[in-house]
């Protein structure tokens, strides 16, 4: 008879951690959120809402799109998916190796990236979608002297439907996502609790005896040989800390500043988000229309089909730390430094496409990478497990990431979670 892990959490470590646990135990997903629904309806149409006072907060976005949560601190918004899939869900389908910093602390997932993009529709054939809007932003990072690198994407049948909804749920289900692994589970006998909240685990002599748990309203405990928490780098830390479990202050979260300019009849949102990446120090720039800016921040008033968009994603300290659902999160001194250098990079971009400098704007500085507050250090590069955690309760998703990546991390985390499932011997 098989042993039984209880993994919380359907993102990115959660199912690669599962798919990879099916094989030694019996898996039982819990999933805070309930089954995940594209946003099917134009987003222009939606536009004339701006004007109504209905979007006076980030955290009223729950409202067009319930399986996307929003908290904010002082310098910038948090987002985040709940529900089955987790945040793969509303991420644009980026498969990006970014292993450096897991790599200098001796951790090696070669293996494990190469199964990946067999087993995964990993692809950069998808010039074939882009649209005249992406061609010339194409060229005008060429024309800055800058070398974009197509986006590896998780791209499958049917074809893309250029409706530019990436990030909001895909429509058609052209963008692959963690559900995908899920189903595949759940097919080979794996249980999925949705709507099922982790509280706290209970222990006893260095074990974890059991786990606190919601599911609609009613307390649960369960019990199993094994424990692995993929709750997100903002839900992990506090069950950990919930359980007496200590966590660290050092939460990252991979801002994003989009920078845009007034381009009348320029039709961005209809392209796929983030078709290209350059890479600078310490921050990433790409093409992407920022939805959140859009129905938020009043200096986006303009129709969308007159916006042009390039995002600068960055590799933020680890200075930060989330309490009962409160985040505790600024910018240090060093990253506004390299935003700003972002800024004008992108600035400089935005005026080679043919912007000019009074019709530049920015966007609304949001987070949706988050970890960072129990990281892997050197010691633990064999076991993969901190000496924090009880020995039958393993960490497998950004919380344990030993630094911000700045980039694109499901591919990472992914890789890093199959890894850890190998490892485990309980």
């Amino acid at each position: 008879m098989k042993k039984t892990a209880v993994i919380v959490g359907t993102g990115a470590g959660g199912a690669a951690v599962g798919k990879e646990l099916m094989k030694r135990y019996h898996v039982v997903f819990l999933e805070e959120g309930k089954d995940f629904h594209p946003f099917g309806l134009p987003v222009n149409g939606l536009a004339s809402l701006r004007k109504s006072g209905l979007f006076l907060d980030e955290r009223m976005i729950h409202t067009l799109f319930p399986n996307m949560i929003v908290r904010k601190s002082k310098d910038m918004v948090h987002v985040n998916g709940r529900g089955v899939g987790g945040t793969t869900t509303l991420a644009t389908g980026n498969a990006v190796r970014y292993d450096g910093a897991l790599r200098e602390l001796g951790i090696d997932l070669d293996r494990e990236f190469e199964e990946l993009y067999e087993e995964l529709p990993i692809t950069t054939e998808h010039e074939k979608y882009w649209d005249t809007s992406t061609r010339d932003l194409w060229d005008a990072f060429v024309r800055s002297g800058i070398t974009p690198q197509v986006t590896p994407k998780l791209l499958k049948k049917p074809d893309c439907a250029r409706c530019g909804h990436c990030a909001i749920g895909c429509p058609t289900g052209a963008k692959w996502d963690t559900r995908e692994i899920i189903e595949e589970c759940v097919a080979l006998g794996a249980e999925l609790r949705k709507g099922c909240r982790a509280v706290r685990f209970e222990t006893e002599n260095g074990r974890v005896t059991g786990l606190r748990a919601v599911e609609d309203s009613v307390k649960l405990d369960f019990h199993a040989d094994l424990y692995v928490l993929a709750a997100g780098g903002l839900g992990t830390p506090e069950i950990l800390s919930n359980s007496g479990i200590p966590v660290t202050e050092t939460l990252f979260g991979d801002p994003v500043l989009a920078v845009a300019a007034h381009m009348p009849g320029f039709h961005q949102e209809h392209q796929i988000l983030m078709p290209f990446i350059s890479q600078h120090d310490g921050y990433i720039l790409s093409p992407y229309m920022d939805y959140l800016s859009f129905f938020f921040n009043k200096k986006w008033r303009l129709p969308i089909t007159d916006i042009a968009s390039v995002m600068i994603k960055m590799a933020d300290e680890s200075v930060g730390s989330v309490r009962k659902g409160k985040i505790e999160k600024e910018l240090t001194e060093r990253d506004k430094e390299i935003l700003h250098d972002g800024v004008r990079t992108a600035s400089r971009i935005l005026k080679n496409l043919g912007a000019r400098k009074e019709d530049l704007f920015l966007g609304t500085v949001n987070e949706g990478h988050p970890g960072g507050m129990l990281p892997l250090t050197e010691k633990e590069a064999r076991s993969l497990h901190s000496p924090l955690l009880p020995e039958n309760l393993y960490v497998a998703d950004a919380t344990i990431l030993p630094r911000s990546m700045g980039n694109p991390p499901i591919l990472t985390i992914m890789a890093l979670a199959r890894k850890i499932a190998r490892t485990i011997d309980i």
